[in-house]
């Protein structure tokens, strides 16, 4: 039969996780989070506080940094990482538990640094961060016990018949008398001795409830064998103060010899006491860190390792001055290192065509990393310092203006008489490489022009008719109205010269006007040459859509958008005829065959069959 966790044979009571035997996780708790607070010293900065009794601790960056976690007890001893001094991975004793540092050193690895341990702790603990790059939080966890719940550490070290819980066990004959708490104190290198006692793993106090009941112990009897200490073991470490116990064993009252242990009573073994041993200081010896990352990820860099002049007492690698070490070859610190060759910087392609007619604009080009193995890479693969430029300004020129016009205004600005209508003029650069301009220049064409809708009538002093219609729909327009000198008569007004009203001041006869924003308006070129001058040709202009501020705008109806190309001259070619131009000699077909109308002589000799030939040629490539 299986012993359970109370000591009991047959018994299937096991520990929980609150390390309660036959619990049922409910006598704890479990206190987690996140340190991430923004520091901005460098130096040590407390991070969380591990209480008395945790268990399960957990304390774990959240990703790879330059900073480093660090442990000290609240009497200000270091444990990990104290006094500037960064310890090696492994595992430390400290607050009665053993804890493991852990720090990932490949490369590859995301993985920060870590603390663990079992517990219980017998004291109070502070985690610390030494803080050289900006914190990427750190992760804590730990287990309390609740409240009225027996230690964990009672749980291992009790002696049997001692109550549980509250609970009593078989009563033994012994009497335990309380054992005494050795304590010591640890000090590092530059750290002044304190007086907060450490109680070492394994030694606790004994512990017995106030409502247990005392064992009646029975009276000691004479017996023929009893326990004697025959030795001790071996001690733990050869310096630096290890440990050992006596050994002791069964014997014979009378003769001394050593028998079964069956034959003593269990309950009167003593206790092994622990004892110091080799308490001699070790040799120092170097303490080699792992070596960094590469400074670079190709190429040659370097990489760096710390060394320590270390030395071991009382189970403890404390770190000491470099002087104890020089009796050993210090090992190098630094060393080169190369992860891989570098990639370089390929251009793929030419330059592409300038992004702009005329005018200043840019060109691209294709330029990509590349693998010594030829394959496309991230381009922080390669040097950027040395990286070929793919954009470039390109410079086409200056750029041909024109004049844009709008349609003549419907309206003319006079109901009667003479009155004129108008349009909008504007120089701007023509982007339609084809046309022939060369600029602006002064010709600008002209913005109104004469309508006339009839004769007016009117009377002797200056008489004014109304206004017209503004000349324009929108924008910018003029109105005319008719001023004349009128003479009134019964039911009539006579129309006298100018001069008869000359003393008189006369009122205008036209006014600006404007009815409301035009918008958007469609402007264009005037057309360019015709491509062909017979058998059907084109011609271009350049259409725009143009907003009141006079800038491009996309707000013109495009179906009054106006023909940016037209058919031109679609007449039939016909060769004007020289009555100069004859054959000298009767065989000038032969002069055509063997294609000699190239040569002046025999171009000019002659003449009438090089013309024909010439004429059907051009109309062929015409037509193609």
């Amino acid at each position: 039969q299986s012993i359970g966790c109370d000591d009991y044979l047959g018994s299937d009571k096991v520990i929980d996780k609150c390390g309660i035997c036959g619990g049922d996780n409910t006598a704890c708790k479990v206190v987690s989070g996140v340190f991430k607070h923004t520091l901005t010293n460098l130096g040590y900065h407390k991070i969380v506080e591990i209480p008395e009794g945790a268990t399960k601790i957990n304390i774990t960056e959240m990703s790879k940094s330059n900073n480093y976690l660090a442990l000290r007890s609240r009497s200000g001893r270091s444990i990990i990482n104290g006094n500037w001094a960064i310890d090696r991975p492994g595992r430390y004793e400290g607050g009665g538990t053993m804890f493991t540092y852990k720090r990932p050193n490949e490369i590859s690895s995301t993985a920060g640094e870590s603390f663990l341990a079992d517990g219980p702790t017998n004291e109070v603990l502070d985690v610390y961060m030494i803080h050289q790059q900006p914190n990427p939080g750190i992760h804590y966890e730990y287990i309390i016990p609740g409240d009225n719940v027996i230690s964990p550490q009672l749980l291992a070290h009790r002696r049997p018949g001692e109550p549980l819980n509250g609970q009593l066990g078989m009563p033994e004959s012994t009497n335990h008398e309380d054992e005494d708490l050795h304590r010591e104190t640890d000090t590092l290198p530059g750290q002044s001795a304190g007086t907060f006692p450490v109680i070492q793993p394994g030694r606790f106090p004994s512990h017995q409830p106030e409502n247990q009941v005392p064992a009646v112990q029975p009276p000691r009897q004479n017996r023929e064998h009893n326990w004697k200490q025959i030795g001790k073991t071996e001690c733990t470490t050869t310096c630096g103060k290890g440990s050992q116990y006596p050994v002791f064993h069964c014997v014979n009252r009378i003769t001394h010899e050593e028998v079964s242990e069956s034959y003593c009573d269990s309950s009167t073994k003593p206790i092994p006491e622990e004892e110091a041993c080799n308490l001699f200081p070790c040799p120092a010896f170097w303490d080699i860190g792992e070596w960094s990352e590469c400074s670079k990820t190709c190429g040659l860099g370097m990489q760096h390792r710390q060394i320590l002049c270390r030395q071991m007492y009382a189970n403890r690698t404390l770190t000491v001055q470099q002087y104890r070490c020089h009796h050993l070859e210090k090992p190098e610190t630094t060393s080169t290192c190369q992860l891989k060759i570098c990639s370089e910087w390929q251009i793929r392609t030419e330059w592409t065509s300038c992004s702009v007619p005329c005018g200043v604009g840019q060109r691209t080009r294709d330029v990509k990393c590349v693998s010594n193995l030829g394959d496309i890479v991230d381009d922080e693969e390669c040097n950027m310092k040395l990286r070929p430029n793919d954009i470039e300004n390109c410079d086409m020129g200056p750029c041909a203006k024109s004049w844009f016009l709008t349609e003549w205004s419907d309206r003319c600005s006079a109901e009667c008489g003479d009155g004129v209508r108008t349009r909008s003029v504007v120089c701007m650069t023509n982007h339609v490489s084809s046309l022939p301009l060369e600029g602006c220049g002064n010709n600008r064409p002209s913005e109104t022009t004469p309508c006339n809708n009839g004769l007016c009538a009117g009377k002797v002093e200056w008489f004014a008719g109304g206004w017209t219609q503004c000349s324009t729909e929108c924008g910018s327009g003029t109105q005319q109205r008719e001023v004349i000198c009128v003479r009134k008569t019964e039911g009539n007004f006579d129309v006298l010269n100018s001069y008869e009203c000359s003393y008189l001041e006369k009122p205008p006869s036209q006014q600006s006007c404007y009815l409301k924003p035009c918008g958007s308006k469609w402007f264009h070129t005037e057309w360019s040459t015709c491509s062909k001058s017979c058998e059907g040709g084109f011609r271009v202009r350049e259409v725009r859509c143009l907003s009141d501020e006079m800038t491009a705008s996309s707000q013109c109806d495009p179906q009054l958008k106006p023909e940016e190309k037209e058919p031109c001259n679609t007449q039939d070619c016909t060769p004007e005829i020289d009555e100069n131009c004859k054959d000298k000699y009767y065989n000038c077909n032969v002069v055509v065959q063997a294609r000699l109308c190239v040569y002046t002589y025999y171009k000019t000799a002659c003449c009438a069959s090089c013309t024909r030939v010439a004429n059907r040629q051009s109309g062929f490539l015409g037509r193609r």
